[in-house]
C-alpha cells in the first residue's frame, strides 16, 4: 500500500513553515509588548470539560476526536481538544486562580472531524485569554491587540463585525419558553439559523420590533445602540445588554475604530455572554473573540469574568504578501577542496564560526553548486579559503576566518 497522509491532514513544507514561523513570532512578539504571558495545554483532555452545559454547541461536539483512555490512568473518555480557550481556562482554575488578573497567550492546534476529508481537521490557531476583568475596556483591549497583530502582519481590506451574546440570549429570555425550548433555539441560532428567532419572536410584538431594527442595523456603527436603549418595551436585563454593547462601541467610536455591527455574527460557541467580533477578509473569517464571564464557573472555577480571540494561522499564512516569512540572511555554502579529516574539520569549525556570527550556513560535501551567493572552499594548501561571491562573479582567497566573516560582512 503506498504511503500517504491521512484525509483532512496538512504537511508543512519549508516553505509553509516559514510562513508560519513567521505569523507565529509577529503574535508573540505583539503579545508580550501587551503584557500577556505564554501558556501551552495538552493535546488531550477529559470530554467532560466540553460537555459541560453552556460550552461547546451540540453541533461542535458531533465533530469531536473522543476515545476511552482503556490502558490510561483513569478510564475517562478523553479527546483531542477541540477548542483552545476552555483548555486554558481549565489551566487557569487549576494554576493562576490566585491571580487578580492573567493576560495569557497561546499557539495551539485544535482537531475537528470533517467528514469529506477535503477540509483540514487539525487546525493552528493563536490565541488570547485575558481573565479576570470585565470591564468593557478589556474588550477594547484584546480587540486592538488582535488588530495590531493583523496589521504587523500587512493585512489590509480588514472587516471587523461586533456583536453581542447577551443582547441574543436576553431576546430568547423575553420569549418566556420552555427551558428545552430556549436551549434548542440557541443552538439553532449559534449554528446560523437566525431565522428560527425570527419565527418564535412573530408572536411578541416587543421583542419582535427589537429584533428587526437589530437585524436591519447590519453594516451600521455604535449610534444605532443609543436608539434601541430608548425603546419602551424592552426589559431591564435587555437594557443593562444594550448599555454594554453600546459602552463598548462608543470606546471604540474614541479610538477610531472601523467596525461594523452584525448582530448575526454570534455564532459557535454557548460559552459567549458579551460582546462577539470576527475578522474577515474579502468575505472569508480570519478569527473570532468575545466575552465569556460564566466560563471559568461552569467548569468548577468561582466567578470570573473573561474575554479572547482566536486568530486562524493557515488564512493568515494564505495572505502574507509573496516573499513574506522567507529567510532573508545571506546563505552560505561551506564545503571541502578534499573530503580528507583535517579539511573536513576545517569546514565544521568555519561553518561554527558564521554561526555565531549569524549567518545562515550549511555544509555540503557532494559537490552540488546551488544558486546561492556564497560558497566558501576549504583549501589543503594555504591561503585556506577561496570564497566566492556568485553575484559579482568574484573569487579571492584569504587565510582567517575573521577574513572569510569580514568579506561577507562587508558586502552589501
Amino acid at each position: 500500500m503506498p504511503s500517504q497522509r491521512c484525509k483532512g491532514a496538512r504537511d508543512l513544507l519549508p516553505a509553509d513553515t516559514e510562513r508560519f514561523r513567521y505569523v507565529e513570532d509577529a503574535f508573540r512578539r505583539a503579545c508580550l509588548s501587551w503584557g500577556y504571558q505564554e501558556v501551552r495545554t495538552p493535546t488531550i483532555e477529559y470530554l467532560h470539560l466540553f460537555t459541560a452545559a453552556g460550552t461547546l454547541t451540540p453541533n461542535m461536539l458531533s465533530k469531536v476526536y473522543s476515545f476511552l483512555d482503556w490502558d490510561g490512568w483513569s478510564g475517562e473518555r478523553v479527546v483531542l481538544r477541540p477548542d483552545g480557550t476552555i483548555p486554558v481556562a481549565r489551566l487557569y482554575i487549576e494554576n493562576l486562580a490566585q491571580q487578580e488578573t492573567a493576560r495569557l497567550f497561546y499557539v495551539t492546534n485544535v482537531f475537528a472531524f470533517e467528514e469529506t476529508g477535503r477540509e483540514n481537521r487539525e487546525r493552528w490557531q493563536c490565541g488570547v485569554e485575558l481573565l479576570g476583568s470585565g470591564k468593557p475596556a478589556s474588550d477594547v483591549e484584546i480587540i486592538l491587540l488582535a488588530i495590531e497583530i493583523l496589521r504587523n502582519l500587512g493585512i489590509s481590506r480588514l472587516e471587523i463585525q461586533l456583536s453581542h451574546a447577551g443582547i441574543l440570549k436576553a431576546l430568547l429570555k423575553e420569549l418566556k419558553l420552555k427551558p428545552d425550548e430556549e436551549t434548542r433555539l440557541l443552538t439553532q441560532v449559534l449554528d446560523g439559523d437566525w431565522q428560527v428567532l425570527t419565527q418564535a419572536a412573530s408572536g411578541n410584538t416587543g421583542v419582535n420590533k427589537l429584533l428587526s431594527l437589530l437585524l436591519d442595523s447590519r453594516g451600521k456603527s455604535g449610534g444605532l445602540l443609543k436608539d434601541l436603549k430608548a425603546l419602551p418595551q424592552i426589559s431591564l436585563d435587555l437594557k443593562s445588554e444594550l448599555d454594554n454593547f453600546a459602552e463598548v462601541a462608543s470606546i471604540l467610536d474614541a479610538l477610531d475604530c472601523n467596525y461594523q455591527i452584525d448582530i448575526t455574527s454570534t455564532q459557535g460557541f454557548e460559552y459567549y455572554t458579551g460582546p462577539c467580533f470576527r475578522f474577515l477578509v474579502n468575505g472569508s473569517r480570519i478569527g473570532s473573540g468575545g466575552r465569556y464571564d460564566n466560563l471559568i464557573p461552569l467548569i468548577g472555577g468561582k466567578n470570573t469574568p473573561a474575554c479572547g480571540f482566536a486568530l486562524y494561522i493557515d488564512p493568515l499564512m494564505n495572505l502574507l504578501q509573496p516573499g513574506v516569512g522567507q529567510k532573508v540572511e545571506q546563505r552560505i555554502l561551506v564545503r571541502g577542496e578534499t573530503a580528507t579529516p583535517s579539511i573536513m574539520k576545517s569546514c565544521f569549525q568555519l561553518a561554527q564560526s558564521l554561526h555565531e556570527a549569524g549567518y545562515v550556513t550549511e555544509l555540503d560535501f557532494s559537490g552540488r553548486q546551488p544558486s546561492w551567493r556564497w560558497i566558501i572552499t576549504v583549501q589543503a594548501e594555504p591561503p585556506s579559503f577561496l570564497v566566492t561571491d556568485q553575484i559579482r562573479n568574484q573569487k579571492r582567497e584569504v587565510s582567517s576566518v575573521a577574513n572569510v566573516i569580514d568579506i561577507v560582512g562587508g558586502s552589501a
